[in-house]
């Protein structure tokens, strides 16, 4: 019998309904309390001095770009393999994504491909390189010590985009806390959501005060409405989120082991299937806090003839993710064709995002599964 199962689906309860109908009867929808404590409760899980709510984690990654004075003819060093905003972000400020392969097991930028990338460059183009976006790609977190290692040795400032690891841990320590400064987001597919919302997270004071600034019209520390020091933008998290977000935040425990469950259950599961790759984990991660479930089916395999077969089956899936660098304005704007970065578009041409979420149970587990393994008959 065919079921629906969904790609993803956000986990409210009556005590998130709750909080954010308490705003409601409030007169702050907006620039109130809600947000102040969203951010001290960020700070205080993730482990960082100053949080900043926003109203994406795009809006947080481009303000941290600005506030760190990256400008027109810089260049960011980042990944090919990631959601589209870790280098449109770069854009924005017209300075240039510079793209390095990733590592075939954790799906992380390779830091050896990376120091390889910098000892290449001409002097006067590494003088251009100004930083680095390391993601922690579906929760895995990067391997930090050698991107700290690499940023100092090439005086690079260190973003992360933990956008995707909320919770997760390297070698005992919060994703979120090694960069220069970092972002969560909190879209309805994230470990919590605020509906659309973001954070800057970072140790920086001067940082998160411009960062407080550009978020509301580029507004001072005095307050005034109409009193601006600086461009800034309309990037405000409202009330109504950062309840929400306060909420959720008070389970992040039981979600993430929730979470865990799902995963481990998939693991089990697909083993059986002896075309179907896994998730790999780093001995790095302490803890992996999913954000997706994404396995590679072995080459040969026609993995959208599979995507078609299971959505026909009513499993949403999708592939995860495809190549930035051959999105069609980055080949417009740069000239990137296929080849460019191998490893990364043979991974993307073999992805396929299941259902996860939280309580995704484990007969719809099961019918996936089943699902996967006839759709891998069937594209033969």
């Amino acid at each position: 019998m065919k079921i629906q199962v969904p790609l993803s689906s956000p986990d409210i309860v009556e005590k998130d309904i709750e909080a954010v109908v308490a705003v409601m009867k409030t007169r702050f929808l907006s620039i109130g309390p809600k947000v102040v404590e969203f951010e001290k409760r960020i700070s205080e899980y993730a482990g960082v001095k100053y949080t900043v709510a926003v109203n994406s984690g795009t809006s947080a990654l481009h303000l941290i770009i600005r506030g760190l004075g990256i400008k027109e003819g810089d260049k960011v060093l980042t990944t090919p393999f990631s959601f589209i905003a870790s280098s449109n972000c770069i854009l924005f400020e017209r300075a240039e994504p510079l793209f390095v392969d990733i590592d075939e097991e954790t799906l992380n930028l390779d830091p050896d491909k990376v120091e390889k990338k910098l000892k290449s460059l001409k002097v006067e183009e590494l003088k251009r390189v100004k930083a680095m976006i390391v993601v922690d790609a579906f929760g895995q977190p990067a391997d930090w010590d050698r991107f700290r290692e690499i940023g100092k040795k090439y005086n690079l400032r260190l973003i992360e985009d933990s956008a995707e690891a909320l919770g997760s841990e390297y070698k005992g320590r919060k994703c979120g806390s090694f960069g220069e400064a970092g972002v969560f987001a909190f879209y309805p597919n994230k470990q919590i959501s605020t509906g659309e919302g973001g954070v800057v997270v970072t140790d920086n004071e001067e940082l998160a005060r411009l960062a407080r600034s550009m978020r509301s019209q580029g507004r001072g520390e005095s307050g005034e409405w109409l009193d601006h020091e600086r461009l800034g933008y309309n990037y405000r998290m409202d009330e109504l989120s950062a309840a929400l977000g306060c909420s959720q935040l008070e389970r992040i425990e039981e979600i993430i082991k929730k979470r865990e469950k799902v995963a481990e259950l998939y693991n089990q599961k697909l083993a059986r299937i002896e075309e179907v790759q896994v998730p790999y984990l780093s001995s790095n991660t302490t803890r992996m806090s999913w954000f997706v479930y994404v396995i590679r089916l072995k080459r040969g395999i026609d993995r959208d003839r599979v995507i078609k077969f299971l959505r026909e089956e009513g499993i949403e899936c999708k592939p995860y993710f495809t190549p930035i660098h051959l999105q069609p304005f980055y080949v417009d704007m740069f000239g990137y064709k296929r080849g460019d970065f191998p490893i990364t578009e043979d991974v993307s041409s073999r992805t396929i995002a299941l259902p996860f979420f939280n309580n995704l149970k484990e007969e719809q587990i099961d019918y996936v599964v089943e699902k996967v393994r006839e759709g891998i008959n069937f594209s033969r």
